[in-house]
């Protein structure tokens, strides 16, 4: 800390101190001197081969693929595609004169999850909000009150459904995952076991059977005349799936707990369910946010898996725009976009979680 500051005991200039710290961390020696110089180099010479794709020789408005090609020569992208085909990309099969009602649902889901920011508003606040949030979206995008348009799951698809299956699915995995994450770790034989049974199970085959079951097996379960939408039943998918990953993620956690806090617990007369909910999930919740926070951006991926049971997700609109064959061939452009809406939200929810862990370590401190 002393080389710090100068002799006069004020702290270095601002360009000092990034010198100092290029110096020890950028050009400590010969190799590290060298392997910096070469990853410059090589970021210069990536960043501008994109800044010359995506903007330089990018064509902004053209009437098809063929004009789209002929202005830029083949250099640059098409961002007229996007121009076309976004609204369908986001929105999908949803009635084009109803698509305003999708929209709210994506613009009331990111004021959600905003709102999860604020620390006054975590606890029952938030979750309220969260519950009144999600009823809302469902009857914007299901209709049929308020004078609204009935609109069927069918049809709902793009940037909506995703949303839907990813939020709703990991709110209602999580309770499921803390109740198999407590019953593995239970002291009664039968009830272990079938927790452990069924998170081995689970965990023991990819997404995609799980959701062809759901699919296609469910129904032939259910009693004559009883049908569940394909939406409800990949929902129903998704949720047991992730439950089984996230309470392996939970059962982490309780295990990191000292005994010693089970054991103060109970000395203070708590009961089993006040002793979880006041004294031991809190802390356990806490320890596995980096592995929980891994498991929902996986999650939130994962939806475009659905695609394989008539779903239309976020990829699959991407993936039939560029079939169009007047704009066919433009997938580099298709991709980035849905790719920039991807890496939004989970780069959100990446950096919420480092703060949200940051601050709970306060205690610890």
């Amino acid at each position: 800390m002393a080389d710090a500051f100068l002799a006069n005991g004020k702290r270095p200039e601002p360009a000092r101190q990034a010198w100092r710290w290029m110096r020890a961390n950028l050009f400590g020696g010969v190799f590290s001197s060298i392997a910096t110089l070469l990853a410059v180099y090589l970021i210069a010479r990536a960043g501008w081969a994109l800044a010359d794709w995506a903007v330089i020789h990018a064509v902004w408005s053209a009437p098809d693929g063929r004009a789209c090609i002929a202005a830029s020569g083949g250099k640059g992208a098409c961002w007229a595609f996007l121009g076309y085909w976004a609204r369908f990309i986001l929105f999908g099969r949803y009635p084009y004169a109803e698509q305003w009602r999708p929209l709210v649902v994506v613009v009331l889901f990111v004021a959600l999850l905003l709102a999860s920011c604020a620390r006054r508003l975590l606890g029952w606040r938030i979750a309220v909000l969260w519950l009144a949030g999600i009823a809302i979206n469902l009857v914007l995008m299901a209709g049929g009150v308020a004078g609204l348009e009935p609109v069927g799951t069918d049809r709902w698809s793009g940037l909506p459904l995703t949303l839907i299956l990813a939020i709703v699915g990991l709110a209602l995995a999580f309770p499921l995952a803390i109740v198999l994450a407590l019953a593995r770790r239970s002291s009664m034989p039968a009830v272990r076991a079938l927790a452990v049974a069924y998170i081995e199970l689970v965990r023991g085959v990819p997404l995609i059977t799980v959701l062809f079951m759901a699919s296609v097996m469910l129904p032939l379960f259910l009693p004559a005349g009883v049908t569940v939408n394909n939406l409800l039943r990949a929902q129903l998918g998704f949720v047991l799936f992730y439950a089984a990953y996230l309470a392996e993620v939970v059962r982490g956690g309780l295990q990191a707990i000292p005994k010693g806090q089970e054991e103060a617990a109970d000395a203070l007369g708590l009961g089993f369910g006040r002793k979880m909910a006041l004294v031991i999930l809190p802390q356990a919740l806490k320890i596995a946010i980096p592995p929980l926070v891994n498991v929902l951006i996986a999650g939130f991926k994962d939806t475009t898996l659905v695609t394989i049971i008539g779903l239309f997700d976020l990829m699959s609109t991407a993936a039939n725009a560029i079939t169009d064959p007047r704009w066919r061939g433009f997938y580099p452009e298709a991709y980035a976009f849905v790719a920039v809406i991807y890496f939004a939200f989970c780069f959100f929810m990446s950096r919420y979680s480092q703060a949200l862990e940051r601050s709970l370590a306060g205690g610890r401190r």
